[in-house]
């Protein structure tokens, strides 16, 4: 199976467009004010318009509203929704959009109970935990907590960049990659290079499992 790729935090024309000309099956935008790679709701929309068919948009919360998700999603159209705070499952799934929940993980979560929770997400995406940071922290954690059964359904984040996502993809053979600041210039300024780096990384990773 392909593992996919998603590359987050988007905030300009040019590093959406160097994303999908890369290869890059999803992009995703941030309406997290505090974040550095937050966005508006007008600039995500532009940029979204831009975009050829096939190309996943992702819409990334904190704790949001209805009233600002019901905006991203009638005003950008996105095609997917992830949420990174203390959402519910009921609440992540009143949006009128499929799903995916972040889980932030600690030596004690136990993702299997996670993964029945939140059942009816498409999948669950995985990030190292940092207190007071519901994301993008830069760091890895420990894969191998990652029980092989929920591999074909995660999407494998938190600290990813061209150096070690290859080993990622061999060692925990998730759905997909998400990677925002292992492929930036500066936070929230892509970086086309290291773009192309990363997913030429995830294909050489994946020839390596491929049947002779």
């Amino acid at each position: 199976m392909r593992t996919r790729v998603k590359i987050c935090g988007i905030t300009r024309e040019q590093d959406a467009e160097a994303a999908v000309e890369c290869g890059a099956d999803a992009i995703g935008f941030v309406f997290y004010e505090p974040s550095p790679r937050h966005i508006t709701v007008g600039r995500a929309a532009a940029i979204a318009r831009l975009l050829p068919p096939f190309v996943t948009t992702v819409a990334l919360f904190v704790n949001a509203d209805e009233v600002t998700i019901a905006s991203v999603v009638d005003q950008v159209g996105v095609d997917l929704l992830q949420f990174h705070g203390q959402e519910c499952a009921d609440y992540c799934a009143g949006h009128r959009r499929p799903w995916i929940r972040a889980v932030r993980v600690k030596p004690e979560t136990d993702l299997l109970a996670v993964r029945s929770e939140f059942a009816a997400a498409r999948g669950l995406l995985l990030d190292a935990y940092r207190p007071g940071v519901p994301g993008g922290t830069g760091e890895t954690f420990d894969w191998d907590r990652i029980p092989a059964e929920l591999a074909p359904r995660i999407v494998l984040a938190g600290g990813l960049s061209p150096e070690n996502v290859g080993d990622a993809v061999r060692r925990v053979r998730p759905y997909a990659v998400d990677v925002s600041g292992g492929v930036e210039a500066a936070e929230g300024i892509k970086d086309r290079q290291k773009i192309k780096a990363f997913i030429e990384e995830v294909l050489s990773a994946e020839q390596l499992h491929s049947p002779a």
